[in-house]
């Protein structure tokens, strides 16, 4: 609990809605997957909430994860069938479409910024944006 701050739930509550704050639980969630570049940390049957402060979405998992290095394709949770070739090397889906979206920028300008940012998805949006200007 927050220092001088609410002790019930109630006023909890309240407190969030005049500051403009909104949680809402994810039900049903079986998986959470956070990839690194040399790890994904996989969350089975987590508790996921969103919390969203002023059209801002942020999301929290509890649970214990099982810290797998990246490539090890050992387990059964893998979703390419072996038939299929490997994927190309690229910045992953995920970080190409959130740079899409957020930059409102093409595939392929996405994962030219992606790439010349080392794959990271925040200076990608950056160095878009700002060119903008």
């Amino acid at each position: 609990m927050l220092p001088g701050g609410p002790r019930n739930e109630r006023q909890m509550q309240m407190m969030m809605r005049r500051l403009g704050m909104k949680t809402e639980e994810v039900p049903d969630v079986d998986e959470v997957i956070v990839r690194t570049k040399t790890q994904d940390h996989v969350f089975k049957s987590p508790e996921v909430t969103v919390l969203t402060v002023q059209g801002v979405r942020t999301y929290q998992v509890v649970g214990t994860p099982e810290i797998r290095p990246r490539g090890s394709g050992g387990s059964a949770s893998s979703h390419a069938p072996s038939s299929l070739p490997p994927a190309p090397a690229g910045p992953p889906d995920e970080d190409v479409q959130l740079v899409m979206e957020q930059a409102q920028v093409s595939r392929s300008e996405a994962v030219e910024a992606l790439l010349q940012s080392d794959g990271a998805p925040a200076e990608a949006i950056m160095k878009l944006m700002t060119r903008r200007r």
